[in-house]
């Protein structure tokens, strides 16, 4: 995170204001114009998830070492939040900032989600780590290029674990979290993906049968997949 050094002394824009009796108060509202003083926990929240700022991206850029603090902890509000904060980052239209800021920006995602892929963490932190990258960057095939490539136990073991957690989801063809565009891009090129690279992968670990099952019938469509002796009787 010593990339995001660049956002150092960053402050909300003077003039910003928000609802008190919907936001906070005026006190906190001026903690915003002082930088580098750490807000609470509950004020962090409150400060990335509105989506009416008047620039959202100088409220971003005055929290934004703090709130990547806050991705990387496990114990962390943040750290359950990360799909919601991907896009607050693209509300904040980040690629735009100064040059320094966007590879700031740009470093700290692609250094947070190379560790997702290769630590062990609760049941589903990949997915909200993927989410929260997509999210941000508005795109989804980097991040895959990047776990494709990436030869490690667990990336094997945290690819298995998406499997299980995404196949309900993709099952019925959703994808497993929300978005805020190209819906069905996203849910195409996650498809391809998985049942071109993960079979290989997850057969080379090991991955129980109704795990290997279940993936490949993602690659089935209409009755072809729920007529099929292996369909795990999902209702929806």
């Amino acid at each position: 995170m010593e990339g995001l050094a660049v956002f150092r002394g960053a402050t909300a824009h003077p003039e910003e204001a928000n609802c008190e009796c919907h936001w906070g108060s005026a006190e906190e509202l001026a903690l915003l114009k002082v930088p580098d003083i750490r807000l609470a926990p509950d004020l962090l929240r409150r400060t990335w998830q509105p989506s009416d700022w008047r620039d959202h991206g100088s409220v971003l850029r005055r929290i934004l070492p703090q709130l990547a603090g806050a991705l990387v902890d496990s114990r962390s509000e943040s750290f359950r939040d990360r799909d919601e904060i991907g896009l607050s980052l693209a509300r904040g239209n980040w690629q735009d900032w100064p040059r320094e800021q966007a590879a700031a920006v740009r470093e700290f995602l692609h250094a947070f989600w190379a560790h997702s892929l290769v630590t062990v963490g609760p049941v589903g932190h990949v997915s909200l780590t993927l989410a929260l990258c997509v999210e941000a960057s508005g795109e989804l095939s980097p991040w895959l290029d990047v776990w494709e490539a990436l030869e490690h136990p667990m990336a094997d073991r945290n690819l298995a674990e998406a499997v299980d957690t995404w196949d309900y989801d993709l099952l019925a063809d959703e994808l497993p979290w929300s978005t805020w565009s190209d819906k069905d891009e996203k849910l195409a090129l996650l498809t391809a993906w998985l049942t071109r690279h993960a079979p290989a992968r997850l057969r080379a670990s090991n991955a129980p049968d109704d795990l290997l099952q279940r993936l490949r019938l993602i690659g089935l469509t209409g009755p072809a997949r729920w007529h099929d002796p292996h369909w795990p009787g999902y209702s929806y």
